[in-house]
């Protein structure tokens, strides 16, 4: 089997933080989703992966390279346009070939893996495998209604009316008879080759197509709420531990990793936390749900539930900085008048003065 990962599209939920960067390379609990994406493919023993970049490919290509961290050979695929998920399967048939494949949105994090899916779906005779999951609002989703023998029946495109409650999740297992169906279905009235017309059309042509109804969490992390609450599970499934340097003045929690080249100076941690590495926490606080990455400097400053991306600096704010998602090189400092409170979603190169 092939690996086919999509890190196009423009993040827009996202902004300011995908102004400048791509949504598939913000980190949860310090590690990019695309990263973490990978790591799930190559554990389900694949190591041939294309990738569908879109605007951000030259960022996307530089962070994650040929592969060889992950012993992954990845294959770049331009899409020019966001024309929809089946356009991505389209766009990538010459790398695919006549190989089955697992199709994984690259800002989805999903609970457990996928290789005991991966090895259902490559010894069976499906021709399609989709992950499914229960959610409150399936309206913003691909949804699924089954048949009462639990097979797939009907698949609506975001509906105002969803028929059922079963969403896609951005988990997608295909033999090469989707290039049929790719090929027989027209763009739909958002301009997009649509996934679920795909799967309809293998459907309504009697291919065998299985849905999987997955139990445990599953995050889209398109807007920042989502990033944060993404954060939070990961975090929760940390393997704990301290590289960096912690003085005899600070407090560290037991679920609390500190990466590499990071101190702790007369600080507090409280997990469940990371620190990244070469990053400095002096004089301050961060509190529980907390991700600050690489080279970062925060000092007289509280934080919790919060993710801080590189190079930013928070100095000598009074007030707790929480349920924030701030970006790169990111400067916030204090004004002479203060805040009762702070939230704040920044943009990468934002300077910021708390008044």
């Amino acid at each position: 089997m092939k690996g086919l990962i999509l890190s196009g599209g423009k993040g827009t939920r996202l902004y300011p933080l995908t102004y400048t960067s791509a949504k598939q390379l913000i980190p949860v609990a310090n590690k990019p989703v695309l990263f973490r994406v990978i790591e799930s493919i190559r554990e389900a023993g694949i190591d041939e992966i294309g990738i569908v970049v879109g605007g951000t490919a030259a960022e996307v290509k530089e962070a994650v390279g040929r592969g060889g961290r992950w012993d992954a050979k990845i294959t770049y695929i331009q899409q020019d346009e966001p024309l929809g998920l089946a356009h991505c399967v389209k766009i990538s048939q010459e790398f695919l070939g006549d190989d089955r494949f697992v199709m994984f949105l690259g800002d989805n994090v999903i609970q457990g893996g996928i290789s005991k899916l991966i090895g259902e779906f490559a010894t069976s005779g499906w021709n399609s495998q989709i992950v499914l999951t229960r959610i409150d609002q399936p309206e913003q989703y691909g949804v699924v209604v089954l048949d009462d023998t639990g097979r797939v029946a009907r698949l609506v495109e975001k509906p105002k009316n969803p028929p059922s409650d079963l969403a896609l999740v951005g988990i997608y297992m295909f033999d090469p008879s989707v290039h049929k169906a790719v090929a027989a279905i027209r763009p739909s009235w958002r301009g997009e080759l649509e996934i679920t017309d795909a799967l309809q059309w293998l459907v309504d042509n009697g291919y065998d197509v299985r849905p999987h109804i997955h139990r445990g969490w599953w995050i889209d992390t398109g807007q920042p709420g989502d990033m944060l609450e993404a954060n939070d599970l990961v975090l929760e499934e940390l393997d704990y531990k301290v590289e960096g340097y912690v003085d005899r003045d600070s407090q560290i929690g037991r679920r609390v990793t500190i990466e590499r080249g990071a101190e702790i100076i007369n600080s507090v941690v409280r997990g469940p936390a990371i620190i990244g590495e070469n990053t400095r926490i002096i004089n301050s606080y961060v509190g529980p749900y907390t991700s600050i990455y690489h080279n970062v400097v925060v000092e007289n400053a509280e934080i919790e539930h919060s993710v801080i991306l590189e190079f930013s600096k928070i100095r000598d704010i009074e007030a707790r900085i929480q349920d924030s998602l701030i970006g790169r090189d990111v400067v916030i400092t204090r004004s002479p008048i203060k805040p009762k409170a702070l939230k704040l979603t920044l943009g990468d190169h934002s300077q910021l003065g708390i008044l």
